[in-house]
C-alpha cells in the first residue's frame, strides 16, 4: 500500500465521502478490504482524535483481513498502489466495517493526544508502518486549493497542536529543498506519473515499520539540521507536524538563499518566537526590519552582503533582549556619516570587512568588540566592560584613534591590532597603563613597535610576528612579562638572540628569523619550542622541567647544544650538519635528558664517531651520516637503529642493546663487529664483504644472513654458532672461506633447517650431512667443485631424511647422478636443476635412459616383466611438488609417464630449453607448466586433467599439436601462445572449442 506524504492538507484538500464512492464505481467492484486503518486528517470542524475502530463481524473481517494482508503482500514485494484503486478499497473496508471518515488537526510532537481505551491504538499517534523511499512518494502540495485561503485560515495553532496548512507553510518545507540545490523529485499536482498504470508495481519501496511516539520523535528530530527538517516533512503528518515544533527553528538562516519579503514575513509571524537570524543579499534591509519589527525574542541577529541604513542602527533599541549583532561584509549607511550604534544589553559586536567612514559605539554590557578588516577611520568607544578588542587589519585607523579607542576600555583583556603599520611604542605604553588587566597582545606585522619602555606584567600571550622594530635589546621589556606564557617572533629579522628566564613560558616559536644565532631559555613549564629556518642559529641552551619533544630540523650553523630536560622524550636533529660528536654527551646518561626515547640525527653530516650510554633511549636513527666511522651503542633497551646510507662505518659495537632485528648489509665497509643482544631474533650482514672480525652473541638468533661476507672464516663461524644455538636459517652464500671446520661447527645448531650454501667453494659436503640432521631446504647453486659423488650419500645412505627442497642450479652433475637423485629421493618436494649443462633428458619412463631401481634390460623377458610389477608394486609414491629445470639447454626429451607416480607434480618449469623437442606427461594433480622459449619444440603430449596454466611462448609448434595437447586438460584457463610462428592468431577459435573451459588465451596479433 502507498502512504501519501502532503506537505500540508485542509478541508478543501481531502477528498470527500462522494469523491471516494465516484471513485469506487469507476473502479468496479471491489472485493478487497482491510481490517484496521489509522484515519487522520486537518478537519477544523471536529476536535475528536484518531481512532480505530475493528470490525465485529466475523465473516467480513475475514474478508477484509484477506483484502488487508494482500495490500501488506504487495508492500513488502515493492508494489505500488494505484491512487483509485487504494481509495476504493479503502473506501469498501470502511462502509463494510462502518467507519465514518473523520478528520482533525496533526498533533505536533509535544504535545499528547489522548485516545478511547477501547482502540486499539497509544496515545502517541504510533504508526503501523511507512515507506521509507520517500524520493517515490506523491508530493501534494495542493497551491491551488489554499490559494484564497485567508490569513486567518493560516493560523498555526501551538496550544492545540494543530494547525491547517497554508502558503507559508508550504514555503517553510520547499524554501529549504529547492535552494538546497535539490531536484524536485515529486509531482507537484499530487497525482501519479502519467507513464505509471493503475494496479503496477514497483520493487523499489522499501517498508520499514514505525513505532515511535511524539516525545521520541522530537527527540530523534532535535539531532537533524533544517534541510533534513524538511526533507522529513514530507514522509507522513505525524513527521510534518513533529518537524515544523518551534524547537527546532529557534534560528532561522536564511545566509546565501534567495528570499523574498513575503516569505520572510510569512517565516516571522509562524515562529514570532525565533531567538536567532541570519540573513545576507541586497535586500538585507527590508528584511532586518522586519526581523527586528516582529521577533521580539532576536537575541542573535546577523547580516551580510548588503547595505544598512541608519535606520536600522536606531532601531535596534527596539531588540530589548538583543545579545550578539554579526555585520560582515556590508556597506553601513552611506559610507560617509557616522553610524552609532547604542544597546542596553548587547554583549557581542562583530563589524567584519564594513565600508564605513566613522563608528560610534554605546554599549555599556558590551564584552567583546571586532572591527576586523573594516575601513573606518574613526572609532568611538564607549564599553566599560569591554573585555576583547579586534581592530586586525584597520589600516586606516592613526595611531591616535586606536590608542583613544584602547584606553577607553579599562577593563580590555585581549587586543589584536595586527597589520595596524601605525601603532607606536608610545600608544603601547599607554595602553599598558590604561588596560592593567591585558592578558592577550597580537601586535604582528606593526613595523614600528619595539617595545621600549613598555611594561605589561599580567601580558601571557605575545604575537609580534614579522615586526621589524624587534631587536635583542625589546627581550629586556619581554623578560618582565613574568606571566606571559605563549611568545611568538616568527619573521623578526632584526633579531639576534634570545635570552629569557620566564617562570610561566610554555610556548616559544622563532621561525624564519634571518639573523638570530644564540637561543637561551630558562623555564620550567616550557613545553613546546618551534625553531626552524634560522641559518645562523649555531647555540641553543634549553633549561625546562616539562618540555618533552624538542624538534630542530635544518639547523645548519648548530654546533652546540646544552639541554636540562629532565622530561624529555623525543628529539629531531634532521639536517643539522654542524653539530659534532660532543652532541653524544648531550644524550648520554649525565647530559640532561635521563628520560629520552626517540633520537632523530639524520643527515648529520659532520658525525665521525657516535657513542651513546643510555638506560632510556628506544629509537636511533643515524640514516644519512655519511661521515661516521665508528658506532659504540650501550643502550639496552634500545629496539630500533636505522644505519641506511652510512656507508663509511667501519666498527660497530652494540653491546649490549635491546633490538630485535639489526640490518648491516648495508654498510659495505664495516670489518670489525660486536653483538651483545640478548632479545635479537634476526641478523642481516648481507653485503659486508670486508667483515673479518665478528662477534656474535645472541642467545635468540633465530635467522642470520651473511650472503657475501667473503672474509668470514671458520672460527668466526664457530664462535657464533656456538653463542647462538637456536639459530635456525642461515645463509652463507658467497663466502668462499667457510671450509669443513665451519660446518662442522653446524652441528650446535640443532634447530637448523634452511642452509645456503651457493656459491662456494665447497669439494665435500660430508659436514653437512653429519652436522644438519634436521635439514629441510639445501642450496648448493653453483657449487662448481662438488664431484658426482659428493650427492651419494643422500640416495644411497639416506643422509637428510627431513630434507624437502633442493637446489642444484648450474651445477656440474652428471646426469647419472641427477637420475639417481630423483629415484630414490622420493621425500623431495621441490627440486631446482635451473642451468645444469650436463642433463641431456629427463626420462621416467621405462625405455632409454633408466633411473637406477628399475629392472635391467639384460634379463630374459618374462622375468623384465614380472621384475616391472612387482616394482611397480613396491615403489613408493614422489613427494615431488615443484621440478624446475630452465635453461638446461642439453635436455631434449621429457618422459613422465604414469609409472613415475608423481602424483604431487603440480609446478613443473622447463623454459628456455632451446633443444627441447618432445615433452610427453601424465600427471594427475600438474597445474602449472612452462615452455616458454622453447624454440625446438615439436611434439606435445598431456595428460593432465588438473593443468590449469600452460605457457608455450615462442615455441615453434603447430596448432595441431597444441590442440590435441589442449583436448585432454579439461580445467585448462590460460594459454599463452604468443610469438608462436605456426600460430595464427585467427584460429584461437579452434583451440577454444578444444578446450572449453579456456578463459584466456594471450596470442600475437601479427607475425612476421
Amino acid at each position: 500500500m502507498k502512504i501519501w506524504c502532503c506537505l500540508c492538507f485542509n478541508e478543501e484538500d481531502e477528498p470527500g465521502e462522494e469523491d471516494r464512492l465516484e471513485a469506487i464505481m469507476k473502479e468496479g467492484d471491489s472485493d478487497n478490504g482491510t481490517d484496521f486503518e489509522v484515519s487522520v486528517g486537518n478537519d477544523e470542524e471536529t476536535e475528536e482524535v484518531p481512532h480505530l475502530e475493528v470490525a465485529e463481524d466475523g465473516l467480513e473481517r475475514d474478508e477484509n483481513r484477506r483484502l488487508f494482508e494482500g495490500m501488506v503482500q504487495a508492500a513488502r514485494s515493492g508494489a505500488h498502489w494505484d491512487e483509485v484503486v487504494s481509495v476504493g478499497a479503502l473506501a469498501t473496508l470502511r462502509a463494510s466495517m462502518k467507519i465514518p471518515w473523520r478528520s482533525k488537526g496533526e498533533s505536533s510532537s509535544s504535545s499528547s493526544v489522548a485516545v478511547p481505551e477501547d482502540c486499539d491504538h497509544d496515545s502517541h499517534h504510533k504508526r503501523a508502518k511507512v515507506h521509507s523511499d520517500f524520493h517515490d512518494c506523491h508530493y501534494a502540495t495542493a497551491m491551488s486549493s489554499v490559494a484564497g485561503t485567508s490569513s486567518g485560515d493560516r493560523d498555526y495553532n501551538i496550544s492545540h497542536g494543530s494547525y491547517v496548512a497554508s502558503k507559508n507553510e508550504i514555503f517553510y518545507h520547499t524554501f529549504m529543498l529547492n535552494n538546497g540545490g535539490e531536484e524536485d523529485q515529486f509531482n507537484s499536482s499530487g497525482a501519479k506519473d502519467e507513464g505509471e498504470e493503475s494496479g503496477t508495481s514497483r520493487t523499489e519501496d522499501l517498508e520499514v515499520r514505525m513505532d515511535l511516539t511524539d516525545d521520541l520523535l522530537h527527540m530523534v528530530f532535535s539531532f537533524l539540521d533544517h534541510m533534513n527538517l524538511c526533507r522529513a516533512a514530507i514522509v507522513c503528518r505525524q513527521w510534518r507536524a513533529a518537524s515544523a515544533h518551534e524547537d527546532f527553528w529557534r534560528c532561522l538562516n536564511f545566509e546565501n538563499r534567495n528570499i523574498t519579503l513575503e516569505q520572510f514575513e510569512d517565516m516571522c509571524r509562524r515562529y514570532p518566537n525565533a531567538t536567532e537570524v541570519n540573513i545576507s543579499g541586497n535586500t538585507i534591509h527590508l528584511l532586518v526590519m522586519k526581523a527586528v519589527y516582529s521577533l521580539r525574542n532576536l537575541e542573535v541577529l546577523t547580516l551580510g552582503k548588503g547595505t544598512l541604513v541608519d535606520s536600522f542602527f536606531h532601531s535596534l533599541a527596539d531588540c530589548h533582549v538583543l545579545k550578539g549583532l554579526n555585520i560582515n561584509d556590508a556597506t553601513l549607511g552611506n559610507g560617509i556619516q557616522e553610524i552609532p550604534i547604542n544597546h542596553d544589553k548587547l554583549r557581542h559586536l562583530q563589524l567584519t570587512k564594513c565600508r564605513v567612514m566613522r563608528i560610534s559605539i554605546r554599549c555599556p554590557q558590551l564584552e567583546t568588540l571586532s572591527l576586523k578588516r573594516s575601513n573606518m577611520a574613526q572609532a568611538v568607544l564607549n564599553c566599560p566592560i569591554l573585555r576583547d578588542l579586534d581592530i586586525g587589519s584597520c589600516h586606516k585607523l592613526s595611531d591616535a584613534a586606536i590608542r583613544s579607542a584602547a584606553i577607553s576600555c579599562p577593563q580590555l583583556e585581549s587586543l589584536d591590532m595586527s597589520n595596524c603599520s601605525c601603532v607606536s611604542d608610545e600608544t603601547l605604553r599607554e595602553i599598558a597603563a590604561a588596560c592593567v588587566n591585558l592578558h592577550v597582545l597580537d601586535a604582528s606585522y606593526c613595523p614600528n613597535i619595539s617595545l621600549e619602555s613598555v611594561r605589561l606584567p599580567m601580558l601571557t600571550v605575545l604575537k609580534l610576528h614579522s615586526c621589524e622594530g624587534i631587536t635583542s635589546a625589546s627581550m629586556t621589556a619581554i623578560s618582565n612579562c613574568y606571566m606571559l606564557e605563549v611568545l611568538e617572533l616568527d619573521n623578526c629579522s632584526l633579531l639576534t638572540s634570545v635570552s629569557l628566564d620566564l617562570p610561566r613560558l610554555q610556548n616559544i616559536r622563532l621561525v624564519h628569523c634571518r639573523k638570530f644565532a644564540d637561543l637561551a631559555l630558562r623555564s620550567l613549564m616550557l613545553s613546546s619550542i618551534m625553531v626552524s629556518n634560522c641559518p645562523l642559529l649555531h647555540r641553543i641552551n634549553i633549561t625546562s622541567n616539562s618540555l618533552q619533544k624538542l624538534s630542530l630540523q635544518k639547523q645548519e650553523s648548530l654546533t652546540t647544544l646544552a639541554l636540562q630536560c629532565q622530561s624529555l622524550q623525543e628529539v629531531d636533529l634532521t639536517d643539522c650538519e654542524s653539530l659534532t660528536n660532543s652532541i653524544c654527551d648531550v644524550f648520554s646518561d649525565g647530559g640532561g635528558c635521563p628520560m629520552l626515547k626517540s633520537l632523530i640525527l639524520a643527515n648529520c653530516e659532520s658525525l665521525t664517531a657516535v657513542r651513546f650510554s643510555s638506560t632510556s633511549l628506544v629509537s636511533l636513527s643515524l640514516d644519512g651520516c655519511r661521515s661516521v666511522t665508528a658506532l659504540e651503542l650501550k643502550c639496552p633497551y634500545l629496539e630500533k637503529v636505522s644505519l641506511d646510507g652510512c656507508d663509511h662505518l667501519e666498527r660497530a659495537k652494540f653491546c649490549p642493546v635491546g633490538l630485535r632485528t639489526l640490518n648491516l648489509g648495508i654498510c659495505p665497509k664495516l670489518n670489525v663487529l660486536d653483538i651483545e643482544a640478548p632479545n635479537m631474533e634476526l641478523l642481516e650482514l648481507k653485503g659486508c664483504g670486508v667483515l673479518s672480525e665478528a662477534s656474535i652473541n645472541c642467545p635468540l638468533l633465530t635467522s642470520l644472513d651473511a650472503s657475501f661476507c667473503s672474509q668470514l672464516k671458520d672460527d668466526c663461524l664457530s664462535a657464533t654458532t656456538a653463542s647462538c644455538s637456536k639459530i635456525e636459517s642461515l645463509i652463507l652464500m658467497s663466502c668462499p672461506s667457510v671450509g669443513s671446520d665451519g660446518l662442522y661447527s653446524l652441528s650446535c645448531l640443532s634447530h637448523l633447517t634452511v642452509l645456503d650454501l651457493s656459491y662456494t667453494f665447497l669439494t665435500n659436503l660430508q659436514p653437512v650431512f653429519e652436522s644438519c640432521v634436521k635439514l629441510q631446504v639445501l642450496k648448493l647453486q653453483a657449487c662448481k667443485y662438488l664431484s658426482d659423488s659428493s650427492l651419494e650419500p643422500l640416495y644411497k645412505e639416506g643422509a637428510l631424511p627431513a630434507l624437502q627442497e633442493l637446489d642444484l642450479s648450474y651445477g656440474t652433475l652428471c646426469q647419472s647422478a641427477i637420475e639417481e637423485l630423483l629415484s630414490c629421493c622420493t621425500h623431495l618436494t621441490h627440486v631446482s636443476l635451473n642451468g645444469c649443462v650436463n642433463m641431456h633428458d629427463l626420462n621416467w619412463g621405462c625405455g632409454g635412459s633408466q633411473l637406477s631401481g628399475l629392472p635391467s634390460v639384460s634379463a630374459p623377458p618374462d622375468m623384465i616383466s614380472s621384475e616391472i610389477d612387482h616394482e611397480e608394486m613396491q615403489q613408493p609414491n614422489r613427494l615431488l611438488q615443484n621440478l624446475n629445470c630452465v635453461g638446461c639447454a642439453n635436455i631434449k626429451k621429457v618422459l613422465i609417464p604414469p609409472a613415475a607416480r608423481c602424483f604431487h607434480l603440480s609446478s613443473l618449469n622447463l623454459s628456455l630449453s632451446a633443444n627441447l623437442k618432445e615433452v610427453d606427461l601424465a600427471c594427475l594433480n600438474l597445474c602449472f607448466l612452462n615452455l616458454s622459449n622453447c624454440c625446438s619444440l615439436e611434439v606435445l603430449k598431456l595428460d593432465c586433467p588438473r593443468l590449469t596454466s600452460l605457457f608455450l611462448q615462442s615455441c615453434n609448434i603447430d596448432e595441431e599439436a597444441v590442440e590435441a595437447a589442449i583436448s585432454k586438460c579439461s580445467m585448462l584457463e590460460t594459454l599463452d601462445v604468443r610469438f608462436c610462428p605456426k600460430i595464427c592468431a585467427m584460429s584461437m577459435g579452434r583451440l577454444r572449442g578444444a578446450c572449453m573451459s579456456l578463459k584466456r588465451i594471450f596470442s600475437s596479433l601479427s607475425h612476421a
